[in-house]
């Protein structure tokens, strides 16, 4: 899981923000350059697969919103969150169900996070290319699901996925 954070300068805001989910690709891979070139601030976490087994997908969500706004160059006043829970940060914070659609500095991050996750996702397709990862990206595709049952999972997947759990139980590893 990736999480980014995004301090725009509201007199350099790129034109066509917007929810990552809803962007091509090749509009967020337009967009995140001018992102990172024009925001006072931005940071990057990749949150690993054992942290969100350890910790469960939310607390490991959190966590990595928690530590994208420690790194930010600039502390800021206040974070807007995408959905409806905030970490505990050292600054003010506000969640904005729908937030990564409304708000240009949660879009910005969106299409950061969204652009390193595809990046990061490339580079495990090189490493484990019998998974497909650079068509499904890590998402539970009908693809990804049949690779995970004939191949059993590697050492990103997360053992706390229901699918990679069951795999592990019938001994796929």
């Amino acid at each position: 899981m990736v999480v980014a954070a995004v301090i725009l300068d509201p007199e350099r805001l790129p034109a066509g923000l917007g929810d990552s989910k809803k962007l091509s690709a090749a509009r967020r891979e337009t967009l995140a350059p001018l992102i990172r070139e024009r925001a006072l601030a931005w940071a990057v976490v990749d949150v690993s697969p054992a942290d969100i087994d350890r910790l469960n997908i939310l607390q490991a969500t959190l966590l990595g919103m928690r530590q994208a706004v420690e790194r930010l160059a600039v502390p800021p006043a206040l974070a807007l969150v995408d959905g409806n829970r905030v970490p505990d940060l050292p600054c003010r914070a506000r969640a904005i169900i729908g937030g990564d659609g409304l708000e240009p500095a949660i879009s910005a991050a969106s299409i950061l996070a969204k652009v390193a996750r595809d990046e990061i996702m490339q580079a495990l397709h090189r490493r484990y290319p019998r998974y497909g990862f650079d068509r499904h990206k890590g998402y539970p595709t009908t693809e990804h699901l049949e690779r995970l049952a004939l191949h059993g999972p590697c050492p990103v997947h997360r053992r706390s996925f229901a699918p990679v759990r069951r795999a592990l139980q019938a001994g796929l590893l």
